[in-house]
């Protein structure tokens, strides 16, 4: 059984929606980012940190490709061209969207507040916005970013969308990228994802 480390409401999420969507067995530690708890398997108080064993892995990107490499589910194969276009957009959803949404989160409640810049937040969501012009360009007629298959590239891009509402940062209410963001949220994995978040809050 897998454990995951980490308050649920934060990019955990990410990880317990791959578990959900492997039907692999888990265990939720919700432990706070910068707990004692945390910084005991993650130097640097972030979280999540799902354990193997005793062996802790961080990074909610390198978890959860760890994981679809592991179980040869939700990726393509390494070395092959699909698994290049896959890794670009989950790249794209990390530097695009999660940057704008991160650097929000930063000058809002994370950083002390002598060291926020508030007025930066307009920048963040003209980013996040133009980020989402050049999804919707680039999502073509599939279901998903990877057309009919299902890659944790969604899962990541799909776990922005809900950042999103919850930072309070626009999401289009009609066309594809609605329409994309409505099948993510359709996802079994996703609703069983979403009670254990509930659950735990």
């Amino acid at each position: 059984m897998y454990k995951i480390i980490g308050f649920p409401r934060t990019r955990a999420m990410r990880v317990i929606w791959l578990l959900e969507e492997l039907g692999e067995a888990y265990e939720l530690d919700p432990a706070m980012p910068q707990s004692e708890k945390v910084r005991a398997v993650n130097p640097s108080g972030k979280v999540p940190v799902l354990m193997e064993g005793d062996e802790p892995i961080t990074d909610s990107i390198a978890i959860c490709t760890y994981l679809a490499d592991k179980h040869g589910r939700f990726t393509f194969p390494a070395g092959t061209l699909e698994r290049a276009r896959q890794d670009s957009f989950t790249q794209f959803g990390v530097d695009v969207l999660e940057g704008a949404l991160w650097t929000a989160a930063k000058n809002t409640f994370i950083n002390p507040e002598d060291k926020r810049a508030p007025e930066v937040k307009d920048v963040c969501r003209y980013e996040f916005a133009r980020g989402l012009d050049v999804l919707e360009a680039r999502l073509g007629d599939g279901p998903y970013v990877m057309g009919e298959t299902f890659t944790i590239a969604d899962i990541i891009i799909g776990h922005c969308a809900g950042w999103a509402v919850a930072a309070k940062f626009d999401l289009p209410k009609d066309g594809p990228i609605h329409a994309y963001f409505n099948r993510l949220r359709e996802r079994p994995a996703f609703q069983a994802m979403m009670a254990k978040v509930a659950g735990a809050a």
